[in-house]
């Protein structure tokens, strides 16, 4: 498994301009995070799997948006598997049983919006 060419930028962003797949890196055999945004109101969070790392099937009270910023990954919603690629983005909704697999490294930019 070959690790993120570039370090990841721990700087903020506010005011800035980032490429947001930069802004966390693989690690082996883990599951690696940074929340860009933490509001009352939602989060924004970015993660980088390794290949075959996951997130058990959970339950959120607020619909998430996943965008696949690099890699593929398998994302089962209320048992129904779905295969997502780098550049598109599915929303689990809410109250709906959700799972994550890699099938690849993958990083994504997971958004939920609190109602």
């Amino acid at each position: 498994m070959e690790p993120d060419k570039k370090q990841a930028d721990s700087r903020p962003l506010e005011a800035r301009a980032a490429v947001l797949s930069e802004l966390v890196g693989y690690q082996e055999g883990s599951i690696v995070s940074r929340t860009i945004i933490d509001k009352k109101t939602g989060t924004v969070t970015l993660f980088a799997f390794a290949a075959g790392q996951g997130l058990s099937e959970h339950t959120a009270p607020y619909d998430a948006l996943v965008h696949v910023l690099d890699g593929e990954v398998e994302i089962t919603i209320a048992g129904k598997p779905l295969h997502v690629k780098t550049g598109e983005a599915v929303i689990m909704p809410a109250n709906q049983p959700h799972a994550l697999r890699a099938l690849t490294n993958f990083k994504m930019v997971l958004t939920m919006i609190r109602s």
